[in-house]
């Protein structure tokens, strides 16, 4: 394959990628929330894949109720952020603080407090699906 079919395809590619992920961000910013895509990985187990995501949410700003393709491992990096998953209680987790939700749960966040809330996400999912589906 050639040099300049390689770029092509590459280029493709991104033009793929960023429509796909560009309504999640949209949204994502317009609701207070930033998501900073860090990594994606193909894993050894078929049909699954690995992502991690930085998630900002301004004080006092929530996201609604959610589902992911797979299992969600949560890293609070600063701030405090509340979760409800699934029927449990809410959980106010701080800076060092982690979370394991469940495949297909749905779940919310909230940053309850006056600065801001970061989260390290880590996905194991299913390759080829939305990573979020909002549930009404």
């Amino acid at each position: 394959m050639t040099k300049a079919k390689k770029l092509q395809i590459a280029a493709m590619a991104a033009l793929v990628a960023g429509a796909v992920l560009a309504p999640l961000g949209a949204q994502a910013q317009q609701n207070g929330v930033t998501r900073t895509d860090l990594q994606r990985h193909d894993l050894s187990a078929p049909g699954r894949e690995a992502i991690q995501v930085r998630v900002d949410l301004a004080p006092g700003v929530a996201f609604g109720k959610h589902t992911h393709p797979g299992e969600e491992i949560i890293y609070v990096l600063e701030g405090q952020l509340e979760y409800q998953v699934g029927d449990k209680p809410p959980v106010t987790l701080k800076a060092g603080d982690v979370l394991f939700i469940p495949a297909g749960t749905p779940h919310s966040a909230r940053n309850p407090g006056n600065v801001k809330g970061s989260e390290l996400a880590t996905y194991i999912v299913e390759k080829g699906k939305p990573l979020l589906t909002l549930v009404k």
